[in-house]
Parts: C-alpha cells; structure tokens; sequence
C-alpha cells in the first residue's frame, strides 16, 4: 500500500513543487515508488531537481562515520533504485543568512522572510548589501528605499503609506534621528506567450501565407478574422524570381523598341548615300 505524500509520486517531482516539500516528503514518495517499481531511468533526473532544494549527498551505511553523520534525524535517507549504487541522504537548505539566497530559491520565499534576512545583515539597511545579492533579489522582488527624518517617517499621507497601499511591505532600520525604509513587494510571475513556429521562418520573419504548413493541430491558433477556406488571405504576388523576369524582360523589350526606332530613323539612308 502506498504511504501518503505531499506528491503522489516521485515521478511527478519537478522544479516548482520541489520547494514545498520536507525531507521526509521526499523519502516517503522514493521509497512508495520504489517498492512498486524500479525506475532507474528516471533516478538522476529526480536527484537533480532534488539538489535544487535539498542537500543531496550519497553516503555508505556500512561506514559507521558516515552511518553516525547521516542517519541521527537531520537528513531522510533512501537507497538507491539499484542497490549497487548505495544509499542517498537529504536535507532541506534553510535559508538563514542573505548569502544563502539564489536565483533559483528567491522566487520560492516570502517578503516578510526577505526582510527579516536584510534586517539580520549587520543592520546597515539596502547600501550595505553586496551588488551580487541586489541583483538576485531584485530578480524577484520589487524595491525602493526612503530615508527621512523619524518625525516624518510615519506622516499622514507620506511615503510609507502610500507604499504600504500599494502592497508593499516595509522594514523600518533606524539609523540615528533618521529611519531608512526599505519597500519590498514580490515581483508578479512572467507570462510567457507562446507562438505557433509554423508562423515564421527560419529566420524569424512571418511566412507570406499565414495557412502554409499548418497541421490540424494548428488549427485553433489561427486568428478569429482568417478563413481557414478563403483564398483572398493567400499571397498569390510573384516571388523574387519572378520579379527579376519580369524587370529584365521589361528592359529587354525596351532596349529592343529604342533599337527598332533607331532602325526606322535611318531605314531611308545607305552607306553610298551617306558617303555622298
């Protein structure tokens, strides 16, 4: 019988649902899955979306220095699909320090954890913190910063609760007679807008005839205004070949009918006549 889990499956571990699980979320669906079935194929690519969250190590009871780090309740331990390969521990990362942040962990924590890291950076408020570590949580946050006077600071009207109006949350650092305020607010998530590659060609430009290689499945992304049976919408315009047949016959013909005038000029006249 399958024990519950946070997933019903490892199998449907991936790089989102990863951040909202324990330890022994982990091991409980590993451990189902592997009772069921082998699925040795899927092993490593389970183990790396894991280390995207967890501390990943591969270890061996039979070592009892490695038996004692390992297995003393701070990491869940599981063996491995084939057996050969030993066992492997985890351990959640806790984010604990502002060093500790990621590209990939930033868009997984709250605004409320995000202050409470820079208020526990030595108290020296935005300034103080590494450009590295700015751009990390400004990939996923939004932030300003205001400095005033501590009389000002909470003034009706003022900065601070405009912010806070529009969902920002704040960290107040006092610095002297003066408050620095620090507005955090998480960044929406991107959409991204897909287009169907049938649309363009190789080099990114929109094909002539929008209906030329269309599957049956690309039939839904078609616009509303375009008729899948009208030929009106088709480029029937000639190609750049034959544009330039048409130009050089254009040319030829006009060379040729200067050429018949010329001849009609001097149809009158030979040679023994000019030379009288």
């Amino acid at each position: 019988m399958r024990q519950e889990a946070a997933i019903e499956s490892i199998l449907d571990l991936n790089s989102t649902n990863v951040w909202k699980l324990t330890e022994q979320d982990i091991k409980k669906a590993w451990d189902a899955e592997k009772e069921e079935g082998s699925f040795a194929t899927s092993e490593d690519k389970l183990l790396n979306i894991i280390r995207l969250s967890f501390d990943v190590v591969h270890y061996n009871p039979a070592d009892p220095r490695e038996k004692a780090k390992y297995e003393n309740g701070e990491w869940a331990t599981f063996q491995h699909c084939n057996e050969k390969r030993g066992w492997v521990a985890v351990r959640k990362k806790y984010i604990t320090r502002l060093t500790d942040l990621s590209y990939e962990n930033i868009h997984h924590i709250t605004v409320s954890t995000l202050l409470e890291l820079i208020a526990n950076n030595f108290g020296g408020g935005w300034d103080s913190i590494a450009l590295s570590m700015k751009d990390i949580i400004l990939s996923g946050f939004d932030i300003s910063t205001t400095t005033l006077p501590a009389s000002r600071i909470h003034a009706p009207g003022g900065t601070l609760e405009r912010k806070v109006a529009q969902g920002f949350e704040v960290l107040e650092i006092t610095k002297g007679t003066w408050v620095e305020a620090i507005f955090a607010k998480k960044k929406e998530p991107v959409v991204r807008v897909r287009m169907n590659e049938n649309m363009y060609d190789e080099e990114g430009n929109l094909r002539k005839s929008p209906l030329k290689n269309f599957s049956d499945d690309d039939e839904e992304d078609l616009p509303e205004d375009v008729d899948q049976n009208s030929e009106d919408e088709i480029d029937n315009s000639p190609d750049d070949d034959q544009m330039d047949e048409m130009y050089y016959s254009s040319i030829s013909e006009g060379v040729k009918s200067r050429d018949d005038q010329d001849d009609d000029e001097f149809s009158g006249l030979s040679i023994e006549e000019a030379e009288e």
